[in-house]
């Protein structure tokens, strides 16, 4: 952390949480994007994590953002994609926070942080996600949840760029979304509370 300010240290953790959110909504995505942008010298990665940008990466997390954007609109394949991605979302918003978190230069103590702080922010759009999913299946007979998926395809490239540019937007609407979904939890009642 020699030589990093604290304001430093804030863009970056800020920046770690907003590219973590993304992986919520896609795993693969924002890895791509992110490996892209890199490659390019438009975001810096730390020493350990620059093989976001290598080829073999950059080639690994294309098809695997292609297999599920495709497979997210089929509705068996969906929901099979909705369960592996409750443990692979978290670990790619892990895997993001991590690899922006510059002044980490201990790769195991880049990597605790960027779970620590990843994880979560990843967990709670994906619980949003999921949330959305089981109305709209209930309602619609899982028919309108191909639409949700080009619509969260929208959602979550517009988010990942809004990220990179106002980091601190997307760390507050993450604030938001988890302050709505614990106000949601609060309110149900449990399973065999009566009614007074």
């Amino acid at each position: 952390m020699e030589g990093w300010s604290a304001m430093e240290i804030t863009r970056a953790v800020i920046l770690a949480i907003a590219l973590a959110a993304c992986a919520g909504l896609r795993a693969w995505l924002p890895l791509l994007l992110v490996g892209i942008l890199a490659r390019f010298d438009l975001l810096t990665l730390g020493n350990s994590w620059r093989f976001l940008a290598s080829n073999q990466a950059l080639l690994l997390f294309g098809a695997a953002t292609v297999i599920e954007i495709l497979g997210d609109k089929i509705t068996a394949v969906d929901h099979a994609l909705d369960i592996v991605s409750t443990v692979v979302r978290p670990a790619a918003g892990s895997l993001l926070a991590a690899s922006v978190l510059s002044f980490v230069h201990d790769p195991l103590l880049a990597l605790v942080s960027g779970i620590a702080i990843g994880a979560p922010a990843a967990l709670v759009p994906h619980a949003a996600k999921s949330g959305l999913r089981v109305y709209s299946t209930a309602l619609t007979a899982g028919l309108a949840n191909p639409v949700l998926s080009v619509i969260e395809d929208g959602v979550s490239l517009v988010l990942f760029v809004l990220a990179v540019v106002i980091p601190l937007l997307v760390a507050l609407l993450l604030v938001a979304v988890t302050v709505f979904l614990l106000w949601r939890l609060a309110r149900r009642k449990p399973a065999g509370a009566s009614s007074a």
